[in-house]
C-alpha cells in the first residue's frame, strides 16, 4: 500500500497571506494537490478543508504543517485531534518549524520517540492555546485603553438638531406623535426615542 503525504495550511482571515506556508510545503515536497488550506480562525476544528483532509488520511500517511498553531489554537481540541491523527489513524506528523516534532519513525517499539513526541505535542498545544488567550486579552486591554483616551467605537452619535427642544415640548404636550416628531427632526423613530429618554 502506498503511503501518501499531505499538507495543511491555515490563516485566520481571508486578508492574511498564506504564501509562506505554500512555499514551505513546496520545499518539503508535498504535492500541491495534496495540500488542504483553510482561511478560518483556529479557535475550533469546524473547518471545511480540515474535514476533507481528515477524510483522506489513512494509516501510514504523513501530515505536514508549518507550525503547530496552524492546526489550531484550542488546547483541549488540539490534544483530541492530535490523538485522532497520531494514535487512532496512525498518521505521522511533521511540524516544519519544530524539527523535534517529526513522528515519521515513532511507530513500532520506539517508546522513547513516542514519549518525546507526546510530551512535545502537549506542551506546544498548551502554548498555542495560551497565545490565543493572550491575543484576546491584549485586544480587550487595547480597547479599554483606547476608550480611556477618549477614542469612540461604533457609529458616531447623531447630533440633536437646534429645534429638538421645541419638538420635544410639542411631543410632551401631545401635539406630535413620536413618529411625527422624528419625521419633523429628520431622524428615525428609535433615534428620537433615545433622545427623549436621555436625561436633560
Amino acid at each position: 500500500m502506498q503511503n501518501n503525504i499531505y499538507g495543511y495550511i491555515r490563516v485566520s482571515t481571508t486578508a492574511q497571506n498564506d504564501e509562506r506556508q505554500w512555499i514551505a510545503m513546496d520545499k518539503f515536497g508535498v504535492p500541491r494537490e495534496c495540500v488542504f488550506a483553510d482561511k478560518q480562525s483556529g479557535k475550533d476544528f469546524d473547518r471545511p478543508a480540515y474535514h476533507d483532509l481528515m477524510g483522506r488520511l489513512k494509516q501510514g500517511d504523513t501530515l505536514v504543517v508549518k507550525s503547530l498553531d496552524r492546526l489550531g489554537r484550542n488546547y483541549d481540541e488540539m490534544i483530541e485531534q492530535l490523538d485522532i491523527i497520531m494514535r487512532q489513524k496512525e498518521v505521522a506528523l511533521v511540524v516544519l518549524d519544530l524539527p523535534l516534532l517529526d513522528t515519521r519513525n515513532r511507530y513500532g517499539n520506539n517508546l522513547t520517540g513516542k514519549l518525546i513526541s507526546n510530551l512535545v505535542i502537549q506542551i506546544f498545544s498548551y502554548v498555542a492555546q495560551t497565545e490565543r488567550e493572550l491575543n484576546i486579552q491584549r485586544t480587550v486591554e487595547g480597547i479599554a485603553a483606547a476608550k480611556a483616551r477618549g477614542v469612540q467605537f461604533g457609529r458616531k452619535a447623531i447630533a440633536k438638531p437646534p429645534d429638538f427642544e421645541v419638538v420635544r415640548h410639542r411631543w410632551e404636550n401631545g401635539e406630535l406623535s413620536e413618529r411625527r416628531a422624528a419625521s419633523v427632526l429628520g431622524v428615525s423613530r428609535p433615534t428620537f426615542h433615545k433622545w427623549i429618554s436621555e436625561k436633560k
